[in-house]
Protein backbone atom coordinates (compact mmCIF):
# COMPACT_ATOMS: atom_id res chain seq x y z
CA UNK A 1 0.00 0.00 0.00
CA UNK A 2 1.43 3.39 -0.99
CA UNK A 3 2.39 5.78 1.75
CA UNK A 4 0.13 8.79 2.19
CA UNK A 5 1.72 12.19 1.92
CA UNK A 6 0.70 15.64 2.98
CA UNK A 7 1.84 19.16 2.25
CA UNK A 8 1.45 20.15 5.91
CA UNK A 9 3.88 22.34 7.81
CA UNK A 10 6.95 21.25 9.78
CA UNK A 11 6.96 21.46 13.58
CA UNK A 12 8.89 24.30 15.22
CA UNK A 13 10.90 22.44 17.86
CA UNK A 14 14.52 23.66 17.51
CA UNK A 15 16.10 26.22 19.80
CA UNK A 16 19.56 27.78 19.56
CA UNK A 17 21.27 24.68 21.00
CA UNK A 18 19.53 22.35 18.57
CA UNK A 19 20.29 24.54 15.55
CA UNK A 20 23.94 24.99 16.51
CA UNK A 21 24.29 21.27 17.20
CA UNK A 22 22.98 20.37 13.73
CA UNK A 23 25.46 22.75 12.06
CA UNK A 24 28.34 21.55 14.25
CA UNK A 25 27.54 17.96 13.31
CA UNK A 26 28.15 18.83 9.67
CA UNK A 27 31.47 20.51 10.54
CA UNK A 28 32.49 17.38 12.43
CA UNK A 29 36.19 17.45 13.46
CA UNK A 30 36.06 13.79 14.42
CA UNK A 31 35.16 12.70 10.91
CA UNK A 32 37.04 15.29 8.91
CA UNK A 33 40.40 15.19 10.64
CA UNK A 34 40.39 11.45 9.91
CA UNK A 35 39.24 11.94 6.30
CA UNK A 36 40.76 15.18 5.09
CA UNK A 37 44.24 14.70 6.55
CA UNK A 38 44.58 11.68 4.25
CA UNK A 39 43.32 13.62 1.21
CA UNK A 40 45.54 16.63 1.94
CA UNK A 41 48.55 14.36 2.45
CA UNK A 42 48.14 13.05 -1.10
CA UNK A 43 48.55 16.60 -2.42
CA UNK A 44 52.25 15.88 -2.82
CA UNK A 45 54.72 18.73 -2.36
CA UNK A 46 52.06 21.06 -0.93
CA UNK A 47 51.56 18.97 2.24
CA UNK A 48 53.84 21.15 4.46
CA UNK A 49 51.29 23.98 4.08
CA UNK A 50 48.39 21.93 5.43
CA UNK A 51 47.73 24.01 8.56
CA UNK A 52 47.87 27.29 6.68
CA UNK A 53 45.49 25.81 4.11
CA UNK A 54 42.98 25.24 6.90
CA UNK A 55 43.41 28.86 8.00
CA UNK A 56 42.83 30.09 4.45
CA UNK A 57 39.70 27.98 4.11
CA UNK A 58 38.42 29.32 7.44
CA UNK A 59 38.85 32.95 6.34
CA UNK A 60 36.88 32.20 3.17
CA UNK A 61 34.15 30.41 5.13
CA UNK A 62 33.83 33.20 7.68
CA UNK A 63 33.21 35.77 4.95
CA UNK A 64 30.53 33.52 3.45
CA UNK A 65 29.05 32.63 6.84
CA UNK A 66 28.52 36.30 7.60
CA UNK A 67 26.54 36.61 4.35
CA UNK A 68 24.31 33.69 5.36
CA UNK A 69 23.90 35.10 8.85
CA UNK A 70 22.86 38.52 7.56
CA UNK A 71 20.38 37.07 5.06
CA UNK A 72 18.88 34.81 7.74
CA UNK A 73 18.03 37.94 9.71
CA UNK A 74 15.94 39.20 6.80
CA UNK A 75 14.51 35.94 5.48
CA UNK A 76 14.05 33.21 8.11
CA UNK A 77 12.56 30.23 6.33
CA UNK A 78 13.11 26.80 4.79
CA UNK A 79 15.35 26.40 1.76
CA UNK A 80 18.61 28.16 2.66
CA UNK A 81 20.21 29.87 -0.37
CA UNK A 82 17.33 28.78 -2.58
CA UNK A 83 14.87 30.69 -0.39
CA UNK A 84 17.21 33.68 -0.07
CA UNK A 85 17.57 33.87 -3.87
CA UNK A 86 13.86 34.47 -4.32
CA UNK A 87 13.35 36.83 -1.43
CA UNK A 88 16.36 39.02 -2.26
CA UNK A 89 14.99 39.78 -5.74
CA UNK A 90 11.31 39.98 -4.80
CA UNK A 91 12.08 42.98 -2.60
CA UNK A 92 13.72 44.89 -5.48
CA UNK A 93 11.73 47.53 -7.33
CA UNK A 94 13.02 46.60 -10.79
CA UNK A 95 14.69 43.22 -10.38
CA UNK A 96 11.69 41.38 -8.87
CA UNK A 97 10.92 39.72 -12.21
CA UNK A 98 14.22 37.81 -11.97
CA UNK A 99 13.29 36.21 -8.64
CA UNK A 100 12.27 32.86 -10.12
CA UNK A 101 15.27 32.71 -12.43
CA UNK A 102 17.52 33.50 -9.46
CA UNK A 103 16.16 30.74 -7.25
CA UNK A 104 16.16 28.31 -10.19
CA UNK A 105 19.89 28.87 -10.73
CA UNK A 106 20.79 28.86 -7.04
CA UNK A 107 18.58 25.85 -6.35
CA UNK A 108 20.30 23.62 -8.89
CA UNK A 109 23.72 25.00 -7.96
CA UNK A 110 22.95 23.94 -4.39
CA UNK A 111 22.41 20.40 -5.57
CA UNK A 112 25.90 20.20 -7.05
CA UNK A 113 27.07 20.56 -3.45
CA UNK A 114 24.32 18.88 -1.42
CA UNK A 115 23.98 15.85 -3.69
CA UNK A 116 27.71 15.10 -3.91
CA UNK A 117 28.85 15.93 -0.37
CA UNK A 118 26.90 13.10 1.34
CA UNK A 119 28.45 10.70 -1.19
CA UNK A 120 31.92 11.74 0.00
CA UNK A 121 30.84 10.95 3.54
CA UNK A 122 29.43 7.50 2.80
CA UNK A 123 32.57 6.71 0.80
CA UNK A 124 34.61 7.73 3.81
CA UNK A 125 32.61 5.38 6.00
CA UNK A 126 33.56 2.60 3.61
CA UNK A 127 37.25 3.50 3.96
CA UNK A 128 37.09 3.75 7.76
CA UNK A 129 35.22 0.44 7.99
CA UNK A 130 37.81 -1.23 5.76
CA UNK A 131 40.61 0.13 7.93
CA UNK A 132 38.97 -1.19 11.09
CA UNK A 133 38.21 -4.62 9.61
CA UNK A 134 41.77 -4.85 8.34
CA UNK A 135 43.08 -3.95 11.77
CA UNK A 136 41.01 -6.60 13.50
CA UNK A 137 41.38 -9.27 10.80
CA UNK A 138 44.68 -8.63 8.99
CA UNK A 139 44.57 -12.04 7.29
CA UNK A 140 41.29 -11.08 5.63
CA UNK A 141 42.00 -7.49 4.59
CA UNK A 142 44.78 -4.92 4.60
CA UNK A 143 44.07 -2.04 6.98
CA UNK A 144 46.15 0.44 4.97
CA UNK A 145 44.66 -0.66 1.63
CA UNK A 146 41.13 -1.99 2.26
CA UNK A 147 39.20 -3.99 -0.34
CA UNK A 148 37.41 -1.84 -2.91
CA UNK A 149 34.32 -4.05 -3.18
CA UNK A 150 34.03 -4.16 0.61
CA UNK A 151 34.19 -0.35 0.86
CA UNK A 152 31.50 -0.05 -1.82
CA UNK A 153 29.18 -2.40 0.03
CA UNK A 154 29.59 -0.44 3.27
CA UNK A 155 28.93 2.85 1.44
CA UNK A 156 25.60 1.58 0.08
CA UNK A 157 24.38 0.18 3.40
CA UNK A 158 25.49 3.27 5.33
CA UNK A 159 23.76 5.66 2.93
CA UNK A 160 20.35 4.07 3.39
CA UNK A 161 20.83 3.57 7.14
CA UNK A 162 21.44 7.29 7.68
CA UNK A 163 18.56 8.15 5.37
CA UNK A 164 16.29 6.11 7.64
CA UNK A 165 17.30 8.24 10.65
CA UNK A 166 16.60 11.40 8.64
CA UNK A 167 13.25 9.96 7.58
CA UNK A 168 12.30 9.42 11.24
CA UNK A 169 12.39 13.17 11.88
CA UNK A 170 14.55 16.11 12.89
CA UNK A 171 13.96 15.73 16.65
CA UNK A 172 15.70 12.37 16.78
CA UNK A 173 18.35 13.73 14.41
CA UNK A 174 19.09 16.68 16.70
CA UNK A 175 19.38 14.52 19.80
CA UNK A 176 21.78 12.20 18.02
CA UNK A 177 23.84 15.12 16.69
CA UNK A 178 24.16 16.72 20.14
CA UNK A 179 25.44 13.50 21.69
CA UNK A 180 27.81 12.86 18.80
CA UNK A 181 29.28 16.38 19.05
CA UNK A 182 30.19 15.93 22.71
CA UNK A 183 31.70 12.46 22.22
CA UNK A 184 33.76 13.17 19.10
CA UNK A 185 35.16 16.48 20.33
CA UNK A 186 36.26 14.92 23.61
CA UNK A 187 37.92 11.99 21.85
CA UNK A 188 39.76 14.14 19.31
CA UNK A 189 41.04 16.50 21.98
CA UNK A 190 42.47 13.52 23.86
CA UNK A 191 44.29 12.37 20.72
CA UNK A 192 45.61 15.88 20.01
CA UNK A 193 47.03 16.21 23.52
CA UNK A 194 48.64 12.76 23.30
CA UNK A 195 50.14 13.53 19.87
CA UNK A 196 51.77 16.73 21.13
CA UNK A 197 52.99 14.95 24.25
CA UNK A 198 54.59 12.25 22.08
CA UNK A 199 56.54 14.83 20.08
CA UNK A 200 57.65 16.72 23.19
CA UNK A 201 58.75 13.54 24.97
CA UNK A 202 60.70 12.15 22.01
CA UNK A 203 63.63 14.37 21.24
CA UNK A 204 65.72 13.73 18.09
CA UNK A 205 67.85 10.62 18.60
CA UNK A 206 65.75 9.22 21.44
CA UNK A 207 64.22 5.74 21.52
CA UNK A 208 60.80 5.85 19.83
CA UNK A 209 58.25 3.87 17.85
CA UNK A 210 57.91 3.24 14.13
CA UNK A 211 54.72 2.05 12.45
CA UNK A 212 54.36 -1.01 10.23
CA UNK A 213 51.37 -0.74 7.88
CA UNK A 214 51.11 -4.48 7.16
CA UNK A 215 50.78 -5.64 10.76
CA UNK A 216 49.12 -2.43 11.88
CA UNK A 217 51.36 -2.17 14.93
CA UNK A 218 54.22 0.02 16.17
CA UNK A 219 57.64 -1.29 17.20
CA UNK A 220 60.69 0.08 18.99
CA UNK A 221 63.30 -1.60 16.79
CA UNK A 222 64.66 -1.18 13.29
CA UNK A 223 63.17 -3.53 10.70
CA UNK A 224 65.30 -6.08 8.86
CA UNK A 225 65.04 -5.68 5.09
CA UNK A 226 66.04 -7.69 2.06
CA UNK A 227 66.28 -6.85 -1.61
CA UNK A 228 63.61 -8.51 -3.75
CA UNK A 229 62.53 -8.09 -7.35
CA UNK A 230 58.91 -7.02 -7.76
CA UNK A 231 57.57 -6.39 -11.29
CA UNK A 232 61.14 -6.38 -12.55
CA UNK A 233 62.33 -3.73 -10.09
CA UNK A 234 64.71 -4.35 -7.17
CA UNK A 235 62.98 -3.23 -3.98
CA UNK A 236 63.91 -3.34 -0.30
CA UNK A 237 61.16 -5.22 1.53
CA UNK A 238 60.72 -5.88 5.22
CA UNK A 239 61.45 -9.41 6.37
CA UNK A 240 58.55 -10.89 8.34
CA UNK A 241 57.92 -13.94 10.46
CA UNK A 242 55.09 -16.41 9.90
CA UNK A 243 52.63 -14.12 11.70
CA UNK A 244 53.52 -11.15 9.50
CA UNK A 245 55.41 -9.33 12.26
CA UNK A 246 58.54 -7.43 11.08
CA UNK A 247 61.77 -9.21 11.97
CA UNK A 248 64.12 -6.89 13.91
CA UNK A 249 67.45 -5.83 12.48
CA UNK A 250 70.24 -7.22 14.65
CA UNK A 251 73.47 -5.54 15.72
CA UNK A 252 76.93 -7.18 15.94
CA UNK A 253 75.94 -8.78 19.26
CA UNK A 254 72.75 -10.31 17.89
CA UNK A 255 70.48 -7.86 19.68
CA UNK A 256 67.64 -5.86 18.01
CA UNK A 257 68.77 -2.42 16.86
CA UNK A 258 66.66 0.20 18.72
CA UNK A 259 64.70 2.66 16.61
CA UNK A 260 65.83 6.25 17.20
CA UNK A 261 63.56 9.02 16.01
CA UNK A 262 64.53 11.94 13.80
CA UNK A 263 62.66 14.88 12.32
CA UNK A 264 64.26 15.39 8.91
CA UNK A 265 62.13 17.69 6.78
CA UNK A 266 62.84 16.07 3.40
CA UNK A 267 64.36 12.81 2.16
CA UNK A 268 67.10 12.52 -0.46
CA UNK A 269 64.58 12.61 -3.31
CA UNK A 270 62.92 15.81 -2.08
CA UNK A 271 59.78 14.27 -0.60
CA UNK A 272 58.39 15.94 2.51
CA UNK A 273 58.70 13.86 5.69
CA UNK A 274 58.06 15.88 8.84
CA UNK A 275 58.13 19.34 10.39
CA UNK A 276 61.48 19.96 12.13
CA UNK A 277 59.87 22.23 14.74
CA UNK A 278 56.55 23.73 15.81
CA UNK A 279 56.87 27.03 13.83
CA UNK A 280 57.26 24.98 10.65
CA UNK A 281 53.67 23.74 11.04
CA UNK A 282 52.35 27.32 10.94
CA UNK A 283 54.59 28.59 8.11
CA UNK A 284 53.02 28.92 4.65
CA UNK A 285 56.21 27.50 3.02
CA UNK A 286 54.84 28.62 -0.36
CA UNK A 287 51.66 30.66 -0.75
CA UNK A 288 50.71 28.71 -3.87
CA UNK A 289 50.78 25.57 -1.72
CA UNK A 290 48.48 27.22 0.81
CA UNK A 291 45.99 27.96 -1.95
CA UNK A 292 46.00 24.35 -3.16
CA UNK A 293 45.58 23.01 0.36
CA UNK A 294 42.71 25.44 1.02
CA UNK A 295 40.72 24.11 -1.94
CA UNK A 296 40.69 20.71 -0.21
CA UNK A 297 40.47 21.97 3.38
CA UNK A 298 37.18 23.73 2.61
CA UNK A 299 35.58 20.28 2.99
CA UNK A 300 36.18 20.29 6.75
CA UNK A 301 34.45 23.64 7.30
CA UNK A 302 31.38 23.59 5.07
CA UNK A 303 28.05 23.00 6.74
CA UNK A 304 27.63 26.15 8.81
CA UNK A 305 24.90 27.21 6.35
CA UNK A 306 22.88 24.03 6.94
CA UNK A 307 20.79 25.57 9.73
CA UNK A 308 19.44 28.22 7.34
CA UNK A 309 17.39 25.43 5.75
CA UNK A 310 15.71 24.70 9.11
CA UNK A 311 13.80 27.95 9.49
CA UNK A 312 10.56 26.00 9.34
CA UNK A 313 11.60 23.97 12.40
CA UNK A 314 13.16 26.78 14.49
CA UNK A 315 11.31 28.26 17.44
CA UNK A 316 12.81 31.72 16.84
CA UNK A 317 14.41 31.55 13.41
CA UNK A 318 15.19 35.25 12.99
CA UNK A 319 17.15 35.39 16.25
CA UNK A 320 18.72 31.94 16.57
CA UNK A 321 19.72 30.95 13.03
CA UNK A 322 22.15 33.87 12.43
CA UNK A 323 23.86 33.11 15.74
CA UNK A 324 24.01 29.35 15.04
CA UNK A 325 25.65 29.92 11.63
CA UNK A 326 28.63 31.85 13.01
CA UNK A 327 28.89 30.03 16.34
CA UNK A 328 29.14 26.57 14.79
CA UNK A 329 31.91 27.66 12.42
CA UNK A 330 33.94 29.48 15.06
CA UNK A 331 33.72 26.67 17.63
CA UNK A 332 34.63 23.86 15.25
CA UNK A 333 37.05 25.79 13.06
CA UNK A 334 39.00 27.98 15.44
CA UNK A 335 38.77 26.05 18.70
CA UNK A 336 39.14 22.49 17.44
CA UNK A 337 40.46 22.23 13.88
CA UNK A 338 43.38 24.60 14.47
CA UNK A 339 44.48 22.61 17.51
CA UNK A 340 43.94 19.16 16.01
CA UNK A 341 45.65 19.92 12.70
CA UNK A 342 48.62 21.35 14.55
CA UNK A 343 48.87 18.24 16.72
CA UNK A 344 48.68 15.80 13.78
CA UNK A 345 51.27 17.71 11.72
CA UNK A 346 53.60 18.30 14.68
CA UNK A 347 53.52 14.59 15.49
CA UNK A 348 55.09 13.52 12.15
CA UNK A 349 58.53 11.94 12.51
CA UNK A 350 60.82 9.35 10.95
CA UNK A 351 58.70 6.59 12.50
CA UNK A 352 55.63 7.91 10.69
CA UNK A 353 56.23 10.47 7.95
CA UNK A 354 53.94 12.35 5.60
CA UNK A 355 54.83 9.73 2.98
CA UNK A 356 53.52 7.07 5.36
CA UNK A 357 50.27 9.04 5.62
CA UNK A 358 49.98 9.20 1.83
CA UNK A 359 49.92 5.42 1.54
CA UNK A 360 47.47 4.72 4.36
CA UNK A 361 43.67 4.60 4.38
CA UNK A 362 43.64 6.22 7.82
CA UNK A 363 46.85 8.05 8.81
CA UNK A 364 45.20 9.48 11.92
CA UNK A 365 44.38 5.93 13.02
CA UNK A 366 48.01 4.92 12.50
CA UNK A 367 49.14 7.84 14.63
CA UNK A 368 46.72 6.78 17.35
CA UNK A 369 48.30 3.32 17.44
CA UNK A 370 51.76 4.86 17.97
CA UNK A 371 50.78 7.34 20.68
CA UNK A 372 48.64 4.69 22.36
CA UNK A 373 51.58 2.30 22.57
CA UNK A 374 53.83 5.08 23.85
CA UNK A 375 51.45 6.19 26.59
CA UNK A 376 49.62 3.01 27.60
CA UNK A 377 52.30 0.45 26.80
CA UNK A 378 53.13 -1.88 23.92
CA UNK A 379 50.08 -3.58 22.41
CA UNK A 380 47.57 -1.06 23.82
CA UNK A 381 47.82 1.39 20.93
CA UNK A 382 45.41 -0.62 18.83
CA UNK A 383 42.83 -0.59 21.62
CA UNK A 384 43.18 3.18 21.95
CA UNK A 385 42.78 3.57 18.18
CA UNK A 386 39.65 1.41 18.10
CA UNK A 387 38.10 3.48 20.88
CA UNK A 388 38.85 6.69 19.00
CA UNK A 389 37.69 5.17 15.70
CA UNK A 390 34.31 4.42 17.26
CA UNK A 391 33.85 8.15 17.82
CA UNK A 392 34.85 8.80 14.21
CA UNK A 393 32.10 6.43 13.07
CA UNK A 394 29.64 8.36 15.24
CA UNK A 395 30.89 11.64 13.75
CA UNK A 396 30.39 10.29 10.23
CA UNK A 397 26.83 9.37 11.12
CA UNK A 398 26.23 12.88 12.44
CA UNK A 399 27.73 14.77 9.53
CA UNK A 400 26.07 12.59 6.88
CA UNK A 401 22.76 12.88 8.68
CA UNK A 402 23.01 16.66 8.92
CA UNK A 403 23.92 17.01 5.24
CA UNK A 404 21.11 14.73 4.12
CA UNK A 405 18.67 16.74 6.19
CA UNK A 406 19.86 19.96 4.58
CA UNK A 407 19.98 18.65 1.02
CA UNK A 408 16.55 17.04 1.29
CA UNK A 409 15.04 20.27 2.59
CA UNK A 410 16.45 22.27 -0.30
CA UNK A 411 14.92 19.76 -2.72
CA UNK A 412 11.70 19.91 -0.69
CA UNK A 413 11.61 23.71 -1.00
CA UNK A 414 12.01 23.44 -4.78
CA UNK A 415 9.30 20.79 -4.84
CA UNK A 416 6.89 23.06 -2.97
CA UNK A 417 7.46 25.68 -5.66
CA UNK A 418 6.67 23.10 -8.36
CA UNK A 419 10.18 23.47 -9.79
CA UNK A 420 10.66 19.69 -9.61
CA UNK A 421 8.33 16.88 -10.56
CA UNK A 422 7.81 13.79 -8.45
CA UNK A 423 6.01 15.28 -5.42
CA UNK A 424 9.28 16.30 -3.75
CA UNK A 425 7.34 19.11 -2.06
CA UNK A 426 5.26 16.67 -0.03
CA UNK A 427 5.84 15.66 3.59
CA UNK A 428 5.24 12.29 5.16
CA UNK A 429 1.82 12.30 6.83
CA UNK A 430 3.17 11.04 10.19
CA UNK A 431 6.86 11.92 10.31
CA UNK A 432 6.38 15.32 8.60
CA UNK A 433 9.71 14.87 6.84
CA UNK A 434 10.51 15.30 3.12
CA UNK A 435 10.80 11.55 2.71
CA UNK A 436 10.84 11.43 -1.09
CA UNK A 437 13.80 13.78 -1.23
CA UNK A 438 15.56 11.86 1.55
CA UNK A 439 15.34 8.46 -0.13
CA UNK A 440 16.31 9.90 -3.51
CA UNK A 441 19.36 11.54 -1.96
CA UNK A 442 20.23 8.24 -0.25
CA UNK A 443 20.34 6.46 -3.62
CA UNK A 444 22.45 9.21 -5.19
CA UNK A 445 24.84 9.21 -2.21
CA UNK A 446 25.29 5.44 -2.46
CA UNK A 447 26.32 5.71 -6.11
CA UNK A 448 28.71 8.62 -5.50
CA UNK A 449 30.16 6.84 -2.46
CA UNK A 450 31.00 3.83 -4.64
CA UNK A 451 32.66 6.08 -7.21
CA UNK A 452 34.68 7.76 -4.44
CA UNK A 453 36.29 4.51 -3.28
CA UNK A 454 36.80 2.78 -6.64
CA UNK A 455 40.35 4.18 -6.97
CA UNK A 456 40.98 5.76 -3.59
CA UNK A 457 44.66 4.78 -3.84
CA UNK A 458 45.22 6.14 -7.31
CA UNK A 459 47.80 8.75 -8.29
CA UNK A 460 50.18 9.82 -5.48
CA UNK A 461 48.70 7.29 -3.04
CA UNK A 462 49.32 4.27 -5.26
CA UNK A 463 50.78 1.42 -3.18
CA UNK A 464 54.06 -0.14 -4.21
CA UNK A 465 54.09 -3.45 -6.05
CA UNK A 466 55.48 -5.09 -2.91
CA UNK A 467 52.56 -3.72 -0.88
CA UNK A 468 50.05 -4.92 -3.47
CA UNK A 469 51.60 -8.37 -3.43
CA UNK A 470 51.21 -8.51 0.36
CA UNK A 471 47.46 -7.70 0.30
CA UNK A 472 45.36 -10.77 1.26
CA UNK A 473 43.81 -12.26 -1.84
CA UNK A 474 40.03 -12.33 -2.16
CA UNK A 475 37.20 -10.61 -4.01
CA UNK A 476 36.45 -8.35 -1.03
CA UNK A 477 40.08 -7.58 -0.21
CA UNK A 478 42.24 -7.40 -3.35
CA UNK A 479 39.95 -6.90 -6.34
CA UNK A 480 40.99 -3.72 -8.17
CA UNK A 481 44.58 -3.59 -6.91
CA UNK A 482 46.58 -4.08 -10.09
CA UNK A 483 50.10 -2.63 -10.25
CA UNK A 484 51.75 0.49 -8.94
CA UNK A 485 52.22 1.87 -12.46
CA UNK A 486 48.58 1.37 -13.44
CA UNK A 487 47.17 2.78 -10.21
CA UNK A 488 49.56 5.73 -10.21
CA UNK A 489 48.34 6.60 -13.71
CA UNK A 490 44.75 6.88 -12.44
CA UNK A 491 43.30 9.86 -10.57
CA UNK A 492 42.57 9.50 -6.87
CA UNK A 493 38.81 8.92 -6.98
CA UNK A 494 38.15 10.21 -3.45
CA UNK A 495 40.10 13.40 -4.11
CA UNK A 496 38.36 13.90 -7.46
CA UNK A 497 34.87 13.49 -5.97
CA UNK A 498 35.87 15.73 -3.07
CA UNK A 499 37.01 18.45 -5.45
CA UNK A 500 33.79 18.11 -7.45
CA UNK A 501 31.86 18.61 -4.20
CA UNK A 502 34.09 21.53 -3.24
CA UNK A 503 33.61 23.09 -6.68
CA UNK A 504 29.86 23.01 -6.04
CA UNK A 505 30.46 24.48 -2.60
CA UNK A 506 32.47 27.40 -3.97
CA UNK A 507 29.84 28.01 -6.65
CA UNK A 508 27.01 28.06 -4.12
CA UNK A 509 28.96 30.25 -1.69
CA UNK A 510 29.87 32.70 -4.46
CA UNK A 511 26.21 33.02 -5.45
CA UNK A 512 25.24 33.48 -1.80
CA UNK A 513 27.70 36.38 -1.46
CA UNK A 514 26.04 38.01 -4.46
CA UNK A 515 22.61 37.46 -2.91
CA UNK A 516 23.71 39.19 0.29
CA UNK A 517 24.79 42.24 -1.71
CA UNK A 518 21.44 42.28 -3.55
CA UNK A 519 19.41 41.74 -0.37
CA UNK A 520 20.91 44.74 1.44
CA UNK A 521 21.15 47.07 -1.55
CA UNK A 522 19.43 50.31 -0.47
CA UNK A 523 18.19 48.54 2.66
CA UNK A 524 17.74 50.75 5.77
CA UNK A 525 20.14 48.51 7.75
CA UNK A 526 22.85 48.49 5.07
CA UNK A 527 26.39 48.41 6.46
CA UNK A 528 29.34 48.87 4.11
CA UNK A 529 31.61 46.33 5.85
CA UNK A 530 29.02 43.59 6.47
CA UNK A 531 26.95 43.97 3.34
CA UNK A 532 29.41 44.99 0.64
CA UNK A 533 33.10 44.72 1.54
CA UNK A 534 32.97 41.24 3.12
CA UNK A 535 30.53 39.78 0.53
CA UNK A 536 32.72 41.07 -2.33
CA UNK A 537 35.78 39.54 -0.67
CA UNK A 538 33.91 36.25 -0.23
CA UNK A 539 32.76 36.32 -3.86
CA UNK A 540 36.27 36.88 -5.21
CA UNK A 541 37.79 34.26 -2.88
CA UNK A 542 35.24 31.63 -3.91
CA UNK A 543 35.72 32.38 -7.60
CA UNK A 544 39.50 32.14 -7.18
CA UNK A 545 39.17 28.71 -5.54
CA UNK A 546 36.87 27.53 -8.33
CA UNK A 547 39.49 28.63 -10.84
CA UNK A 548 42.21 26.87 -8.87
CA UNK A 549 40.32 23.56 -8.90
CA UNK A 550 39.42 23.73 -12.60
CA UNK A 551 42.99 24.49 -13.70
CA UNK A 552 45.04 22.48 -11.24
CA UNK A 553 47.46 19.78 -12.29
CA UNK A 554 47.92 16.35 -10.78
CA UNK A 555 48.47 16.43 -7.02
CA UNK A 556 51.43 14.09 -7.44
CA UNK A 557 53.85 16.99 -7.38
CA UNK A 558 56.86 14.86 -6.66
CA UNK A 559 60.19 14.56 -8.41
CA UNK A 560 60.42 11.92 -11.12
CA UNK A 561 56.81 12.17 -12.26
CA UNK A 562 56.41 14.03 -15.51
CA UNK A 563 52.68 13.50 -15.83
CA UNK A 564 50.63 16.62 -16.44
CA UNK A 565 47.24 14.99 -15.89
CA UNK A 566 44.69 17.62 -14.90
CA UNK A 567 41.60 17.29 -12.79
CA UNK A 568 39.29 17.24 -15.74
CA UNK A 569 36.64 19.59 -14.44
CA UNK A 570 35.83 20.65 -18.00
CA UNK A 571 34.76 17.01 -18.52
CA UNK A 572 33.00 17.02 -15.17
CA UNK A 573 31.33 20.22 -16.32
CA UNK A 574 30.01 18.48 -19.43
CA UNK A 575 28.60 15.69 -17.28
CA UNK A 576 27.10 18.25 -14.91
CA UNK A 577 25.51 20.17 -17.76
CA UNK A 578 24.04 16.99 -19.21
CA UNK A 579 22.74 15.91 -15.82
CA UNK A 580 21.31 19.35 -15.14
CA UNK A 581 19.68 19.37 -18.58
CA UNK A 582 18.00 16.08 -17.77
CA UNK A 583 16.85 17.42 -14.41
CA UNK A 584 15.73 20.69 -15.96
CA UNK A 585 13.60 18.71 -18.38
CA UNK A 586 11.63 17.58 -15.34
CA UNK A 587 11.00 21.10 -14.18
CA UNK A 588 7.40 22.17 -14.48
CA UNK A 589 7.52 25.38 -16.44
CA UNK A 590 10.53 27.54 -17.33
CA UNK A 591 11.90 30.53 -15.45
CA UNK A 592 10.16 33.66 -16.55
Amino acid sequence: MAEETTSGEMKRTLGLTGLTSNAMALIAPGAFLWLTFFIQATEGATAPSMWMGVLGALVLCLSTALCYSEMAKLYPGTGSSYYFAEQAFLNRERAWKYARLSKFIVGWASHLYYWIYPGVMVGTMGIVSGYLVGTLYPNFMSASNPGILFMMAVAVVFSFAVAYIAYRGVNSSTTINLAINVIQITALLIFAVFAIKYRVDHKPGSLAWQFDSTSGEAYQYEFKTTSTVVAGVATDTIVRDAAGVPVPKLDAFGKPVPFHVSYDEYDSSGKFLAHPNAPSVFRPHKWSWVFIQATVAILILVGFESVTSMGGEAKNAKRDIPIAVLTSLLIQGVVFYFFEYFAANYFLNSGYTMQSATGSAAPIGDMMVIVGDAIFGAGHGRTFMLFEAATVVLALIGTTLSCMNTGARVTYAMGKDKEVKGNFGMLHNKKLTPHRAIWTLAAISAVIGCVAVVMVFGDAGAPTDATIAAIPHGIFSSLGYTTNAKMAAMPNSLLTVTLASNFGTFLLYALSCVLCIVAYHKHPKFNFIRHLFIPVFGLLANLACMGSISSRRSPALVPGRSRTWRFSLPRCGVCTVRSTSWLAARVQGRPR
